[in-house]
């Protein structure tokens, strides 16, 4: 088959984990023997930057190009809100895009196009797919259909984005613009029932297919007995305020046991996470580092820690903490629950809870010999979020609806 992939961004333009799902299944499809194509965005560049061209082709066409927009999907931070909200309506409802999608598509002629995030890339590209009479698999990463930002925070119902008349009006927006896939793919439970109560995709069929791993060989075994020493925490992605990193950080404080708390990433509270490295010994800031080096902290640390305050979908740090067989300590939030065995290979607190973070700490500290116990198990269980199955599902549900 001729399959085209349509994300906002693709690697190594990313910041997220929807974009390299993207890339790991044009990968795969193409190490199957299909002819796989991508398009995708690329910051303002002059002229030629609005006209569709292949920038890579490696194992996969990569078609990029500039959206016109007031600015690139990565410049939003610098720029106030009426811009942003500007930029919205442009994203919604702008022809330019679909012009661009209708030129590649009619030029490739895929037998199906899969897309995933469109946010910065036209949101109408979906229903410019299916226009053209193509079929069409959408999947869904996070709530961005429903809220702008794509987060959804627990216990803050004072905040506009997420309840009221806005809200409203943009969902009613952007259900036009994504119109009825032929499938919809749901890494969780949660985000499709999310999407169902607010009547988005009636037409379409709804399939729950949790996130793939990376193929990944491990060039060096995690020990299987706990190691001497205080006790390593590690928190790895966003430093933000929503990723619960604040309280991650006061939790820490009411720890009496020896203990060490590493931290990767990069974010708007970054500098908060280096002045308090600074001052606390125990607190170790690696800042942004390679997915190489992701892993080895993961396989020298005791557990990973997600203390997220927003609705998490299906988080990819926890599947590639059980691919190196560590325990996760993770709030009990969106689809985080459906992926953990708490008490088995994760203990699950009350998000936004310092007192439920720190009961958990102390109880792993108790139990961090039956963790790295666990250690074999843990790995199997993420056998079943292989990349072969997934795409395996991919492929028999895009064969489906071909012929």
């Amino acid at each position: 088959m001729k399959i085209g992939i349509i994300s906002n961004l693709y690697p190594p333009s990313e910041r997220g984990g929807a974009e390299l799902v993207a890339q790991r299944v044009a990968d795969e499809f193409f190490s199957r023997g299909h002819d796989v194509f991508i398009i995708t965005t690329m910051p303002f560049g002059g002229i030629k930057s609005l006209f569709p061209k292949v920038t890579e082709h490696y194992v996969e066409r990569v078609y990029r190009f500039f959206p016109l927009n007031l600015y690139h999907l990565f410049s939003a931070s610098k720029f106030p809100f009426f811009l942003r909200l500007i930029w919205h309506v442009i994203d919604l409802f702008g022809p330019f895009p679909k012009s661009v999608l209708k030129r590649v598509l009619k030029e490739e002629e895929p037998d199906v196009v899969f897309t995933h995030n469109l946010k910065g890339l036209g949101m109408s590209a979906s229903l410019q797919v299916q226009k053209m009479g193509i079929h069409h698999i959408h999947t869904i990463h996070d709530v961005q259909l429903s809220i702008p930002s794509g987060i959804l925070i627990c216990d803050h119902k004072d905040n506009k984005e997420q309840v009221g008349f806005v809200r409203r009006l943009y969902e009613k927006a952007t259900k036009h613009a994504i119109g009825s896939p032929d499938v919809v793919i749901s890494p969780s439970n949660f985000l499709a029932e999310f999407y169902k109560a607010r009547n988005f995709f009636s037409n379409s069929e709804i399939r729950v297919i949790p996130n793939p791993t990376p193929k990944y060989v491990s060039r060096e075994e995690r020990e299987t007995v706990s190691p001497n020493g205080p006790i390593k925490f590690l928190f790895v992605g966003q430093i933000e305020d929503h990723k619960g990193i604040k309280v991650l950080l006061e939790a820490v404080n009411n720890l009496s046991f020896p203990f060490e708390l590493h931290i990767a990433g990069d974010g708007a509270s970054v500098q908060g996470v280096v002045k308090k490295a600074n001052l606390d010994s125990r607190i170790l800031f690696h800042g942004f580092i390679s997915l190489e080096h992701i892993r080895k902290l993961m396989r020298n640390c005791d557990c990973v820690v997600l203390p997220s305050l927003c609705y998490e979908n299906s988080p990819t740090v926890i599947y590639e903490s059980f691919q190196v067989g560590t325990a996760v300590i993770a709030s009990k939030i969106g689809g985080i629950p459906e992926l953990v065995i708490d008490g088995e290979n994760a203990l699950l607190v009350e998000p936004g809870s310092v007192d439920s973070l720190t009961d958990a700490f102390k109880k792993f500290e108790k139990q961090r010999d039956f963790f790295w116990n666990k250690t074999k198990e843990i790995q199997k269980s993420a056998e079943r979020f292989s990349l072969k199955k997934y795409v395996d599902e991919l492929e028999r549900i895009a064969i489906k609806i071909h012929t």
